[in-house]
């Protein structure tokens, strides 16, 4: 039985950021619940050779290796602080790099933090018309944060946590084992405050 991989990308260049915390909550949930391996990176760990690489070869060995496990990972978690009602054009650079047919197939949960409601669908409007144009399979479940919905750097907005539980679980065609058990896929995002 091989194990899975799943790799979160969060396109933000604060640390910490809320984007970071929101794709580490998700990478971890997923990782338990379907035992996979899980990794997550930034904008700002891909380092200064994004900035001016036109192709996947441009980037320094450390860069080409995160932007590599996007392809190369089973499942994806992405997600990116909301600017000016959209997502940056450094972390578009990074698709940017990769060939129309990289993510294909590959099942994606998509997410967005931002300052205020206002932009809860960037998701919709930005997020899932870019992983359409790579024909990777977007999970039905989209997940959009606030500032509100944060203490500490910690998601604590239980409304928020449940659905990214929901989001979690559409991961199950895709990383469920078939000989194995489903109880623990199945399992609700407990809030461990």
């Amino acid at each position: 039985m091989t194990i899975k991989t799943i790799t979160g990308f969060a396109g933000s260049l604060s640390m910490p950021s809320r984007s970071r915390a929101l794709v580490q909550t998700a990478v971890d949930l997923a990782a338990a619940r379907f035992g996979a391996l899980g990794h997550v990176f930034d904008l700002s760990e891909i380092g200064p050779s994004l900035g001016t690489a036109r192709h996947l070869a441009d980037l320094e060995p450390e860069a080409l290796e995160l932007v590599g496990s996007l392809i190369h990972s089973d499942a994806l978690v992405i997600a990116t602080p909301v600017h000016k009602g959209s997502y940056s054009g450094l972390f578009k650079h990074v698709f940017d790099l990769l060939d129309p047919g990289m993510l294909a197939g590959k099942p994606v949960l998509l997410a967005a933090s931002g300052g205020g409601e206002r932009h809860a669908l960037v998701i919709e409007h930005h997020l899932r018309p870019l992983m359409g144009f790579f024909e990777a399979q977007t999970l039905p479940t989209g997940v959009y944060v606030s500032d509100r919905d944060f203490i500490g750097g910690k998601l604590v907005d239980e409304a928020a946590r449940l659905r990214l539980g929901r989001a979690v679980g559409q991961f199950a065609p895709f990383l469920s084992h078939p000989s194995g058990s489903t109880e623990a896929q199945a399992a609700p995002f407990v809030n461990a405050r």
